[in-house]
């Protein structure tokens, strides 16, 4: 008999998720709120088209998911929506760290400073996860809502993040990745990433020309934490007009300092 007050993640003897183990509907729960995620409204009859689903099944997933506010609808707009329930859930991976919140004031500050978009981003699963953003006033700006993701490979962050790789988890990475190409200054080959690790290692920050959209750049850094491993990065991002070439090294250098400020606070030396 288990031990009373004793907690296990799973049953005893089960190994990781699989086929044979999960549950269909469940499933097909999460496929739905995914969908969702990556449309600004979508309809039943476009949702089910999308994941290859009868309409009849669409919508008993869509009632019951919206009875606890996880999506909800517009009758005007005859669409689907990621709903509040959903925002609260994921919050809570948010909350698992204290990293947003002292990088807040940083952030506005870096904001303020360079009148460009500031933004907060972790790595998941070969991705950056982008978990914060202060946005610049200007009309014209960068946006990148939280939960939105881009490759490692394609990103200032990412870029980042890849230049506190040690070589072998470098290496691991370039194996893994088939460097899908955004834009024709997208890095693309194993020995262009090399290259601009050693560049971006020895600058102290990434730089994104272009990389991911066309009239977009960025410049991003990484956040250290006590035990000196990267965590997270901090980056700024705007139309290459308002950062042309002159201006990278001084931005450079204000996201640097911005990141080893926020070290210091998660306790780096």
């Amino acid at each position: 008999m288990e031990q009373a007050g004793k907690r296990r993640g799973r049953p005893k003897g089960s190994k990781s998720s699989s086929p044979a183990t999960s549950i269909q509907a469940l499933d097909r729960g999460i496929d739905v709120l995914e969908a969702l995620a990556a449309h600004d409204g979508i309809t039943l009859t476009e949702l089910s088209a999308h994941l290859g689903q009868s309409s009849a099944t669409m919508y008993r997933v869509l009632a019951t998911l919206e009875q606890r506010r996880y999506v909800e609808t517009s009758p005007e707009r005859q669409e689907w929506f990621v709903g509040p329930e959903a925002f609260r859930l994921g919050s809570a991976f948010v909350r698992r760290t204290n990293i947003v919140e002292r990088s807040r004031s940083i952030m506005r500050e870096l904001m303020s400073k360079t009148g460009e978009t500031s933004n907060l981003g972790i790595e998941r699963e070969g991705h950056v996860l982008f978990v914060s953003q202060v946005e610049s006033h200007e009309t014209i700006r960068a946006y990148f809502p939280p939960g939105a993701r881009s490759p490692l490979h394609a990103s200032g962050i990412g870029k980042a993040l890849l230049s506190a790789f040690d070589e072998e988890r470098l290496e691991a990475f370039i194996k893994a990745t088939n460097f899908t190409r955004f834009t024709d200054k997208t890095i693309a080959t194993a020995g262009r990433l090399r290259e601009e690790m050693h560049a971006t290692r020895q600058r102290g920050y990434s730089f994104d020309d272009e990389e991911r959209t066309i009239g977009m750049r960025c410049v991003a850094a990484c956040i250290l934490n006590g035990y000196s491993e990267a965590v997270a990065g901090i980056s700024i991002s705007g139309p290459t007009p308002r950062m042309p070439d002159a201006r990278i090294r001084e931005m450079g250098l204000l996201v640097t300092e911005a990141a080893h400020e926020i070290s210091r606070r998660l306790g780096a030396s």
